[in-house]
């Protein structure tokens, strides 16, 4: 029998375990993760990134990941990463947090982050939810979006309004880089690896904060199938979480070329 030989088109990053994660079916944690892993992988930076992940879905991140990695408070992920880059300033360092993480508990965290123009960056997934604690209200949770505790939908007279975190954060003067990018299909997948790829980038060049926003699923919180949490999130978060560049700094700009 003539033996047929098969062009190898994608392998495992090698900054990525090759394990099982705890992240539900149709939830993009996993494609965030290999975005980041690829971005580490093409610039050369495993054997000097330090990751910190703080509670939440993402919190067993680090047991993915080929690199050094701690686990931060509930929010308090920027805060450990200040304190990492001040003392190892030759070590990459990233936060990986989500919308309940980062916009709620460690909303002051991350504002300040950026307002100093600390040298890290940050991944911010946003399914606006809280996934890991019961699929709660978040401060991205939508106008009128069902969750575990706002069964009638988020009422904005007494909630008030999703939080724009990428819009918040592009008007610190500190910030160099933030961008709002989306996981619900190939093409924006795409543009988010591109993005992350930048945001690295830039903390390469001492350029200052960095942050890529991600727009993702969570079909178990939604009570909807991975598909239709990937068209839940174009025809829904979309509209409300525009995608774009927020703050492109000078010398963001000559790294994004």
């Amino acid at each position: 029998m003539e033996t047929v030989l098969m062009d190898t088109v994608y392998t495992r990053p090698a900054a990525l375990e090759d394990r099982y994660t705890h992240y539900c079916p149709g939830c993009t944690h996993g494609i965030a993760h290999r975005l980041l892993a690829e971005a580490i992988d093409e610039l050369g930076l495993l054997e000097k990134t330090i990751l910190v992940a703080p509670v939440g879905c993402a919190v067993f991140a680090y047991d993915y990941f080929k690199m050094d990695g701690c686990e931060a408070a509930h929010g308090r992920a920027p805060a450990m990463a200040t304190g990492i880059k001040r003392m190892l300033p030759d070590q990459m360092v990233i936060t990986y947090q989500g919308d309940g993480d980062l916009a709620s508990i460690g909303l002051a965290e991350i504002m300040h982050a950026a307002s100093r123009g600390e040298n890290f960056t940050t991944i911010f997934v946003n399914n606006a939810v809280y996934g890991m604690t019961g699929g709660q209200m978040a401060p991205t949770t939508l106008p009128h979006q069902k969750t575990t505790s706002s069964p009638q939908g988020r009422n904005v007279q007494s909630a008030g309004y999703p939080m724009r975190v990428s819009e918040l954060l592009a008007q610190m003067e500190g910030a160099a880089y933030v961008v709002r990018r989306s996981l619900h299909d190939v093409k924006n997948i795409r543009k988010a690896k591109k993005a992350i790829t930048t945001a690295l980038k830039v903390q390469m060049a001492g350029a200052g904060f960095s942050m890529v926003e991600l727009l993702s699923s969570c079909p178990t919180n939604w009570n909807l199938t991975p598909g239709e949490s990937l068209r839940w999130i174009e025809e829904q978060m979309v509209p409300y979480f525009p995608l774009g560049d927020y703050k492109v700094s000078a010398a963001a700009q000559e790294l994004q070329k």
